[in-house]
């Protein structure tokens, strides 16, 4: 993650909070392996039920995709909620439903209650329609959701070019639910109150081995450091490696890049998302942009899937800014970043438990930070009563992804492609 072309705007509060080291053989409860949003949210709603808990974070809190995305934070999943009924049926699926429709709550009702010192907005988040296909499925998207009492609504070609001052747009779908929020400040905040409830967090200590004896997890270290846990909870998604085998060739990892300009001057500040919304669009490699806290533009998309090496690998990004507001093209590109995110072929995330006391969590699909902070509570309703009830998506066997190996070079293959007959849409 620590390269030359990795610097982004996002800021840990001042009041970050400061870490314990890794007391070797202690015992505890729950161990959970990775502090990104989705183990920090279980770590603390783990404790709140009463059970000793610590995080093992091989980086540093916000160093992964966790701290460094789009800050988008829009309820749902891929599918909308006629699919996941016809899929899962009306039990599984009417639970899947309300889960989705609740992800965005969880974040905004976090912030308020525990008084998190994290810069959000509130107003929704736009999905913007560039064909009349895309268009169809927002009215489809719009239909269902609506039937449930969501608040949402159809914009058309004026509306969303006032909601967005962006150009090339045929309509589009709003939903009021979602916000945006620093990410950084969110997963170092979640940090804080879990060490404020009792959880101990750990920076630095990879975790190289998990064994399992008489129902007792060891968990060792690359420092060479023991822990002993009943239960084990992987949260590592896209930077999932070898600790349980099968489960990296589960996934696809791809590189999500994000770019902010400069301060916007008023005059092109008060055209550009006026009211605040998230947008994300329609394309095939979508992009997706919002104001920042200090009124930057932000606007992340697919990018490389090797490390970036130099500003140019942005360049698709800053290209796809100038396409959307070409008033834009005079304003500097002040920051670059790039984060890690996984998707899985069904596109909806995956919880396994290959073993008794060992839970994994995997396949955010973009979606992170609403869905990863709601499953953090649900999983750790999960581990304190034994209820599979509590968990949203039922438990699935380990499946790797047949000839895994080449996966990631289609994925790159689909990726040019699919930007090639993006460009030729314009």
């Amino acid at each position: 993650m620590a390269t030359a072309f990795s610097d982004p705007i996002w800021r840990k509060p001042q009041a970050a909070s400061t870490f314990q080291s890794l007391p070797n053989g202690e015992r505890v409860d729950l161990a959970i392996v990775g502090g990104g949003i989705m183990g920090l949210s279980t770590a603390l709603h783990a404790a709140r039920l009463g059970m000793s808990v610590q995080v093992l974070e091989a980086g540093e809190i916000g160093q992964g995709a966790s701290g460094l995305n789009g800050g988008q934070v829009i309820p749902g999943l891929k599918y909308d909620p006629e699919w996941l009924l016809e899929h899962f049926g009306p039990e599984r699926g009417e639970a899947l439903v309300n889960f989705a429709a609740s992800t965005a709550d969880a974040v905004f009702e976090l912030i308020r209650d525990e008084k998190l010192a994290v810069p959000f907005v509130r107003n929704g988040w736009i999905q913007a329609a560039h064909t009349e296909a895309a268009l169809k499925a927002a009215v489809n998207r719009d239909r269902q959701w609506r039937a449930r009492g969501a608040d949402v609504r159809l914009l058309d070609a004026a509306e969303i070019a006032a909601k967005t001052g962006a150009q090339g747009y045929l309509g589009g779908w709003l939903d009021r639910r979602a916000g945006v929020i620093d990410p950084l400040a969110y997963t170092s905040e979640l940090a804080r109150v879990a060490t404020a409830a009792g959880v101990r967090i750990a920076e630095r200590q990879r975790v190289v081995r998990l064994a399992n004896a008489a129902g007792v997890w060891r968990i060792l270290t690359e420092n060479g450091l023991e822990l002993q846990a009943k239960v084990v909870v992987l949260a590592t998604n896209a930077y999932t490696d070898s600790l349980i085998p099968g489960l990296a060739q589960t996934i696809v990892p791809l590189h999500s890049f994000q770019i902010a300009t400069a301060p916007l001057p008023p005059n092109l500040a008060a055209t550009i998302l006026p009211e605040g919304q998230a947008v994300s669009d329609s394309r095939r490699i979508l992009v997706y942009y919002r104001k920042s806290a200090d009124g930057r533009l932000v606007l992340g998309g697919r990018g490389r899937m090797a490390l970036p090496t130099s500003a140019s690998d942005w360049a698709h990004l800053e290209h796809a800014l100038v396409r959307l507001y070409p008033s834009l093209s005079g304003v500097a590109i002040e920051k670059r970043w790039f984060g890690r995110v996984a998707m899985t072929p069904d596109h909806l995330p995956h919880v396994h438990e290959p073993e008794k006391g060992l839970l994994a969590v995997v396949g955010c699909q973009g979606r992170g930070v609403g869905l990863m902070t709601a499953l953090g509570e649900r999983i750790a309703g999960y581990l304190q009563s034994g209820d599979a009830r509590q968990l949203p998506f039922p438990v699935s066997p380990i499946r790797p992804i047949p000839f895994h190996a080449f996966r990631q070079i289609g994925v790159a293959a689909t990726i040019a492609w699919y930007r090639l007959l993006d460009a030729l849409e314009r």
